[in-house]
């Protein structure tokens, strides 16, 4: 009985992780054609615009962008456009969604950034493969290792802590998104050259699988996920008010975390003041 409740699930939920797979691929795809106008030897803009500083802050705005639409879209609305799997056990952490769920979100997450990587390898070729774009791996800056693991660690906890607050905001949750891409905007200008800017283990592995670069994987697959962690930790301190495991929940989507449904549940999707336990 519990497997055909298992599975029961995981065909009805089958839909938001299919989403949760196309949107990372497409982050990837826009990372990787951002990458390539803005850095490869042969791009016209690359040679129009000089200044790497100017050059990232191009790449920074594109990505928040990217990320802002993406989140907004009615895709990333159903699924609530985690992207990423420190996201995902972030509000698993916070009991907001089922661990059947979890799993299959951060698995349709590596899958779905691994597609979008490829796709862009068959569009793009040696542009896209070579230095010094190189897949788009995520690499330590200058500073070395160390810095890099502190740096995403940062970052990573800003950006969920960030999430957190506005998102059980009643007044600023529609801004959530908007806030969360804003970050990865300045996260690209500002902390790019310590760490190459990853918060998000698909995302790097996404990039260092086919490009065969696992050296400094551990540091993407582990700080991400511990920075998030501390900023679930810190808020739970600080408020312990949670919204539901969606960075833009509307009532024209369902939800399969917090189980709210259109036109069965009324007009007005579930609040941050008290939010239901996973679906």
């Amino acid at each position: 009985m519990a497997y055909d409740s298992r599975s029961a699930r995981l065909a009805d939920h089958l839909p938001e992780y299919l989403i949760e797979a196309l949107a990372l691929g497409l982050f990837m795809v826009s990372a990787g054609l951002i990458s390539t106008a803005l850095e490869a030897p042969a791009s016209g803009l690359r040679a129009a615009v000089a200044d790497s500083g100017v050059r990232r802050a191009l790449a920074g705005l594109a990505m928040g962008l990217t990320a802002i639409g993406l989140i907004y879209s009615p895709w990333g609305r159903r699924s609530g456009a985690h992207l990423n799997p420190a996201v995902t056990l972030a509000f698993l952490r916070l009991n907001r969604m089922h661990p059947l769920d979890a799993l299959a979100y951060i698995l349709a997450q590596f899958c779905g950034g691994l597609m979008g990587v490829f796709a862009v390898r068959l569009l793009l070729g040696a542009d896209f493969t070579s230095p010094p774009v190189a897949w788009v791996v995520t690499l330590p800056g200058a500073a070395g290792p160390l810095a890099a693991f502190v740096a995403e660690c940062v970052i990573s906890a800003g950006l969920m802590y960030t999430v957190l607050r506005v998102s059980a905001s009643t007044r600023y949750a529609a801004w959530t998104g908007v806030t969360a891409g804003a970050l990865i905007a300045l996260f690209v200008l500002f902390e790019a050259p310590l760490s190459g800017m990853s918060m998000n283990p698909a995302r790097s592995f996404a990039s260092a699988a086919p490009a065969g670069y696992w050296q400094h994987l551990w540091i993407y697959f582990i700080a991400p996920v511990l920075g998030m962690q501390a900023a679930v930790q810190w808020h739970l301190l600080r408020n312990g008010r949670t919204a539901c495991a969606k960075l833009m929940h509307t009532p024209l989507e369902r939800c399969i975390h917090c189980g709210f449904k259109p036109g069965v549940d009324g007009l007005v999707a579930p609040s941050a003041s008290t939010p239901p336990g996973p679906a």
